[in-house]
């Protein structure tokens, strides 16, 4: 089966074909960084005009790229949620109109389901089960992962996900968009023995995360300090502390609660190296094992919709000529493979 993926769930347009017998042929990404960082954050209306734009020439680019013409498509797989809805519409619409044109089954991903089988995408894939740390702008997560489709919340975010708190910190601190890369490279600077910030959430039992409390911490400490270079560097330090510490402590749980000895982490605050470590640094200490998507399918992207998409249509899942798209969307409701 060869199948095409879009991904317009947010501020990026990813487009891929993926095969299930040769793999991911070719993928293609355009970034909306530009386009929002005037705004430090994203603009529903400009993301989805955007999408409008960018959708049809990479489906055309990746296309010419994986060497074959549309006909050679047997599948259509769009990200339906959860997201921006007007960005969702666009990839659905295109996506069920495509499928529906050419006469081949369509199937609708689970956005945070694509994040958490990306590491599938690499030659040294996570077998099941396992716990997935699920970390991006939108979405902090800890899922109990039994298999395509059985997944069980364990922990989710109940006010900003970690990467909305770096994006939020950053225009705190006069960094651009997006702020998880500028924070991290300030902190570099930074003194981490000067400030010291809470551990949210981890001085009671579960699994849930809360990292606006730690956002308006790192505005505290700045009007209590001299605005100066070297303060918002150890500013940044010591959120970026709290955040990987705190999110270490609960993936610590999360695996000594289910007893799993392999942990997943997806989503773009996945990137961050400090994380890595310390999530290495974890699994060495509970003789586990931590994998990780490729750092360009960290931020949302095609190849992860399309092979998910390849792994449910070939399981016989498919999408009548409705399009739908949803803003919100559990994990918990998809249907196991």
């Amino acid at each position: 089966m060869r199948v095409l993926g879009i991904e317009t769930s947010c501020d990026e347009t990813g487009i891929a074909v993926f095969d299930s017998n040769q793999g991911l042929l070719a993928h293609a990404l355009h970034s909306q960084i530009a386009l929002h960082a005037e705004y430090g954050g994203v603009v529903p209306e400009l993301a989805s005009r955007d999408h409008v734009r960018k959708c049809l020439p990479l489906i055309s680019q990746v296309l010419s790229e994986a060497g074959i013409d549309k006909s050679a498509i047997t599948g259509v797989a769009y990200t339906a949620g959860p997201g921006l809805i007007g960005a969702l519409l666009v990839g659905a619409s295109i996506g069920r109109s495509l499928a529906w044109a050419w006469g081949v089954p369509a199937v609708p991903i689970h956005h945070m389901e694509g994040h958490l089988l990306a590491p599938m995408l690499e030659p040294d894939k996570p077998a099941f089960p396992f716990v997935a740390l699920l970390v991006s702008g939108g979405h902090s997560m800890l899922v109990d992962v039994q298999g395509v489709g059985q997944y069980q919340v364990l922990g989710d975010s109940i006010d900003d996900a970690a990467g909305e708190a770096f994006d939020k910190t950053a225009k705190l601190l006069g960094l651009g968009y997006p702020g998880g890369p500028a924070v991290a490279k300030l902190a570099a600077q930074g003194n981490p023995e000067r400030f010291h910030f809470p551990r949210p959430m981890t001085n009671r039992p579960g699994l849930d995360f809360s990292f606006s409390g730690l956002k308006t911490f790192a505005m505290n400490t700045l009007h209590n300090h001299e605005n100066d270079n070297q303060t918002r560097a150890d500013i940044a330090c010591a959120f970026e502390d709290a955040v990987v510490e705190t999110l270490a402590i609960k993936c610590k749980r999360a695996l000594q609660q289910t007893g799993q000895r392999r942990l997943v982490v997806a989503g773009g605050v996945g990137a961050n190296e400090k994380l890595r470590q310390r999530l290495k640094q974890l699994a060495k200490h509970l003789q586990a094992e931590v994998f990780y998507p490729r750092l360009e399918f960290c931020t949302d992207n095609g190849a992860m919709i399309a092979m998910a998409g390849c792994l449910r249509l070939q399981a016989g899942q498919h999408q009548p000529t409705s399009i739908d798209a949803f803003a919100r969307w559990s994990l918990e409701e998809l249907s196991p493979l």
